[in-house]
């Protein structure tokens, strides 16, 4: 098995539920090909000042595994993962900008998050007869948030992109050192605003798991219903945007109503639209009462009632495929190279959802379908959402059903003094978010870092867009629908 085969004879650290080793050079070299070989995906590659963290995921067996390897780098280097495995890249050059450790080899060393040198940044060329620039952004028109693009184009058609971005870093994984469970959590879940509950919930399974507790059944399948409320807002407001960048506000307007009657529910059930701070550590700080059952079966018998003539429309009018059957593919090859989750994975070919592979209660006892697509293109990724909203309706159902009585939260241990570490792999509606937790003897944050799913998501919309017209930018971005909050940090 490839990751019983990295981790031979190397050093464990107590981490839970999946292992940590510390690796020599010559191991951690030997996973960087590993990766490029395809035996195993990459989940994140981190840092802390003086070692750096790879974590890894064998897909392929069967239940899936994580590993994590640490490497200490006394002399400030490391060997590039991203020198065998492009996936690393931009991951290496943020540890570079964060930590100043250096990734011997590596094939990009520019600042990625670090923006202090301004305009003497240098954009990868593309030189040829008739091509030119088009820089857009950082700062677009709406309310988007900033990232900038630079389009090398042939007339019309899309040569090159690149992507900058890290205007929205936080700094948050600093601001997560030392910091309380408490106040721990409620920085977590501001992340990426649109997917609060998936990075609040990645957290508190990752300090359960360091503090050896489970959240109550009752609280779990809680959980799940907020998940799956914020899927379904998601996947709503990503429809209709999708559509209204093809010009089609109709679909907007439509999917805008129920986007909203979700929000409104929620607020209705939880106290909030978007369900923040709602999820504790140990379990969830709003239970569900017999008004808020009815609130919610009100709503899943609304969106069933309405979401079917939208797709209807969707698939009916001819304007629409037009512009996004065959636009914007991402290749099922390269999504598997950078290991690619959420819809952008599922539409083209990659069969991965952590509910599935690594499932986590009530997940591990409900079953459902996970849609797959193989074109790649606009199309799929909007089919892929449509199928989801119909997987969470029912999901959302089946969960009430079986909702279990007794108690939405359990008591936290006393902490005895000694260091704790925990990892967690959530389904957010973008795909896998990942949550790395090490707590000192205090029970504070010792150190904490949060991987989202855009990481891998970002450099496959470079790819997409090339050999289409500019003018179908818009419409490939919004269908990959990448978090800039998330990714920056």
């Amino acid at each position: 098995m490839p990751l019983t085969h990295l981790i031979a004879d190397q050093y464990p650290v107590t981490t839970a539920p999946w292992p940590r080793f510390r690796v020599d050079r010559e191991s951690w070299s030997r996973a960087a090909q590993t990766l490029a070989s395809g035996e195993v995906s990459l989940v994140s590659l981190w840092a802390e000042p003086g070692q750096v963290h790879l974590a890894l995921l064998d897909e392929a067996a069967s239940p899936a595994e994580i590993a994590i390897l640490s490497l200490a780098c006394p002399e400030g280097h490391f060997p590039s993962v991203g020198a065998h495995h492009a996936p690393a890249i931009r991951l290496e050059r943020t540890i570079r900008d964060l930590f100043g450790l250096e990734p011997a080899g590596a094939p990009d060393i520019r600042p990625w998050l670090d923006h202090g040198q301004g305009a003497s940044y240098r954009f990868l060329g593309a030189e040829g007869p008739g091509l030119h620039q088009v820089p857009v952004g950082p700062v677009h028109a709406g309310i988007i948030e900033p990232g900038h693009f630079r389009f090398t184009v042939h007339g019309e058609t899309v040569v090159r992109l690149e992507e900058r971005l890290g205007y929205v870093h936080r700094g948050l994984e600093g601001l997560l050192a030392g910091a309380p469970l408490d106040r721990a959590i409620r920085l977590a879940g501001r992340a990426s605003g649109d997917s609060t509950v998936a990075y609040a919930l990645a957290f508190a399974r990752a300090a359960e798991a360091a503090l050896g507790i489970e959240a109550p059944a009752r609280a779990a399948s809680i959980r799940a219903v907020m998940a799956e409320l914020e899927r379904l807002a998601n996947h709503l407001g990503d429809i209709g945007a999708i559509a209204n960048d093809a010009a089609f506000a109709l679909m907007l307007a439509h999917c805008g109503i129920l986007r909203e009657r979700v929000l409104r529910t929620a607020d209705e059930v939880f106290g909030h639209r978007l369900m923040m701070d709602r999820i504790a550590i140990g379990g969830v700080a709003t239970d569900l009462t017999g008004a808020g059952l009815r609130h919610i079966r009100a709503l899943t018998t609304y969106v069933r009632r309405y979401f079917p003539g939208l797709v209807q429309l969707y698939d009916r009018t001819a304007s629409l495929q037009d512009r996004t059957v065959g636009t914007g593919i991402a290749k099922p090859d390269l999504v598997r190279r950078f290991a690619a989750g959420g819809f952008i994975g599922r539409a083209s070919c990659r069969a991965f959802d952590v509910r599935r592979a690594l499932p986590y209660p009530p997940y591990d006892r409900l079953a459902f379908e996970m849609p797959v697509r193989g074109e790649g293109d606009v199309n799929a990724r909007v089919w892929i959402r449509i199928l989801e909203v119909e997987q969470s309706l029912a999901l959302i159902d089946r969960i009430l059903e079986r909702l279990p009585d007794g108690p939405v939260a359990t008591s936290l241990p006393a902490i005895d003094g000694t260091g704790r570490e925990g990892v967690a792999l959530v389904e957010g509606f973008r795909g896998d978010i990942f949550a790395w937790l090490s707590l000192d003897g205090e029970g504070r944050v010792a150190r904490c870092h949060l991987r989202d799913p855009s990481w891998f998501q970002w450099p496959l919309l470079e790819a997409a867009i090339e050999g289409n017209i500019l003018a179908d930018f818009p419409l490939c971005n919004k269908s990959f629908n990448c978090s800039y909050a998330g990714h920056d940090l």
